[in-house]
């Protein structure tokens, strides 16, 4: 089952899905990807965008801004760079305190942190340190593999990445096993029966047992609110007076949440695919229900005017019905895959998703959803792997059990028991015909988690600190465009940078509009126009 609230940028979901479906298709013809903004569906976004539910919710209130005398040893701290073993990097290890509250060396974490430093010419303007997103993507592998594009942006700064407290290198938060991880995302997420049901609960209630057996110290303290307060302290530890940042997707609420406890030490901030923190999780989850119905029937609009297209050729909606279809009949008959592994229809909805994305992945997402009408669920399960991240051994990374634990923690569930799934029913399959019902069901995973949640929903305003630029797209997927609207009426410095068109994020993606505005504003500290619209 898809985890609910995955926000990552496109970089560490659709390039690894592409990727993978790439190695597994070699040899088939994939068809021309579309330029971006070419999807024949309308812009569907609303135009409301500080109205939305969670408007009213109170401001964050920013931190001190003396460093505490307990906090100080983190502060001063130097750190030890040492060859990576990935040319041009640099790694080193720094110390935060588990418990901001209560501080202790006994029980620090260690953090791993990676830098590339400025290459010139130009005169060095500090560190950028960037986040891919997740909750629970590596922000080191995201540096070392993606980020950033721009040489001039390179050459200027020391490109900085941190992976955030439970993620990968950084104590990473362990759940299940790899062959109990494959069980659980075969979870039927869209139960018919009360056995169905009760199942579902059951793998939820396994999950956070698994997680509390094996990372139970760690998981009261993996909020998105002490993993700003690491950026602080690494921010002081690299010699920087402000922060300048790029987040990208969940990135964005990294970034803003610093703005929030820290406005005066706030710089330059990218962010990119921007979430709202004012809005609550069953919100969230609708949200992004629309948010992948409105990219699925863009990816049909043009699927459909192509003589192959395995969803017909008729029409958007009859598209959505066949794939529909499709998910009912893996439902009861799970497609062979060439492995013991079979395609069924928790592991196809996973795929698809996977591929909505990036634009770039469609005729990847038209070759398995062909070959999974045909029988053969090697495509979609592909497309699926990549988005767990899991490997051609069959072995997992982090992100799937990093995810949650933050997710859990930052917000109260969407649901708190089955019959709240049941009466919200309705208004996630008015959001997505399609997909509604999976994700209704995928969010109540957070019910059982053996953590309280310890944070809430609220308003950043971040007075005090400089521009910042919010960046939304406006068939975003995972982080619907609505988000960015919302986000950049909160903070009190912000600017809104639009790009019409699909896919997730927008930055380093293809157009010349957006790479060039936030180019200029991260160099020379002009942010864009306001309202500037990019196509």
């Amino acid at each position: 089952m898809p985890p609910s609230r995955l926000f990552r940028s496109t970089a560490t979901t659709a390039a690894a899905a592409a990727a993978a479906l790439a190695l597994l298709l070699s040899g088939c013809s994939s068809g021309t990807s579309p330029s971006p903004g070419s999807a024949a569906s309308p812009d569907r976004s609303t135009e409301a965008g500080a109205d939305r539910p969670g408007s009213a919710a109170s401001p964050l209130q920013p931190l001190p801004t003396a460093i505490p005398n307990n906090l100080r040893p983190y502060y001063d701290q130097k750190l030890s760079w040492h060859d990576c073993g990935v040319a041009g990097f640099q790694c080193a290890t720094m110390k935060a305190p588990l418990d901001y509250a209560k501080p202790s060396a006994a029980t620090d974490l260690k953090l791993a942190v990676a830098r590339k430093q400025a290459t010139g010419p130009g005169d060095r303007l500090g560190s950028l340190m960037v986040n891919p997103g997740g909750p629970g993507g590596s922000a080191i592998d995201y540096l070392q593999q993606y980020a950033p594009q721009p040489a001039a942006v390179r050459a200027r700064y020391d490109m900085v990445a941190m992976d955030p407290r439970g993620v990968a290198r950084s104590e990473p938060v362990e759940c299940l096993t790899d062959p109990q991880m494959d069980r659980f995302t075969q979870t039927d997420t869209t139960p018919d029966t009360p056995a169905e049901v009760s199942q579902l609960v059951t793998a939820d209630r396994n999950f956070a047992k698994g997680c509390e057996a094996r990372s139970g110290k760690l998981l009261p303290h993996v909020s998105t609110v002490e993993t700003a307060r690491d950026m602080d302290v690494l921010r002081a530890v690299l010699g920087d007076k402000k922060l300048t940042y790029m987040g990208a997707s969940y990135g964005t609420f990294l970034g803003a949440t610093y703005a929030g406890l820290y406005p005066t030490r706030a710089g330059r901030l990218v962010l990119d695919g921007a979430m709202n923190p004012s809005l609550d999780s069953r919100t969230i989850n609708l949200d992004q229900t629309a948010g992948f119905n409105t990219a699925f029937t863009a990816f049909a609009a043009e699927c459909v005017k192509k003589k192959d297209c395995p969803l017909g050729t008729k029409s958007a909606e009859d598209a959505g019905r066949q794939l529909s279809a499709l998910f009912k009949k893996l439902d009861a008959h799970p497609a062979e895959t060439g492995q013991e592994r079979k395609l069924t229809e928790s592991l196809a909805t996973t795929g698809v998703i996977a591929a909505m994305y990036d634009q770039g992945t469609w005729p990847l997402l038209r070759e398995s959803l062909a070959q999974a009408k045909a029988g053969d669920g090697r495509g979609l399960l592909a497309l699926s792997d990549s988005y767990y991240e899991r490997n051609s051994s069959g072995h997992y990374a982090n992100q799937m059990y990093a995810n949650p634990a933050v997710n859990c923690l930052d917000l109260p569930p969407a649901f708190t028991g089955p019959d709240q799934v049941r009466a919200a029913l309705p208004a996630f399959r008015k959001a997505s015909p399609v997909f509604g019902d999976n994700f209704a069901w995928s969010a109540l995973s957070c019910a059982y988690w053996p953590v309280k949640s310890s944070g809430q929903t609220h308003r950043i305003e971040a007075k005090g600190a400089a521009p910042i630029v919010v960046v939304g797209t406006t068939r975003d997927p995972a982080t619907p465009y609505t988000w960015a609207k919302g986000l950049s009426a909160q903070l009190s410095s912000a600017t809104l940078l639009t790009y019409v068109g699909d896919g997730h994020t927008a930055y380093g993606r293809g157009s010349d509009c957006v790479d060039t505005a936030i180019n200029t504003y991260l160099l020379e500290g002009t942010p864009p126009a306001k309202n500037k619209r990019c196509t």
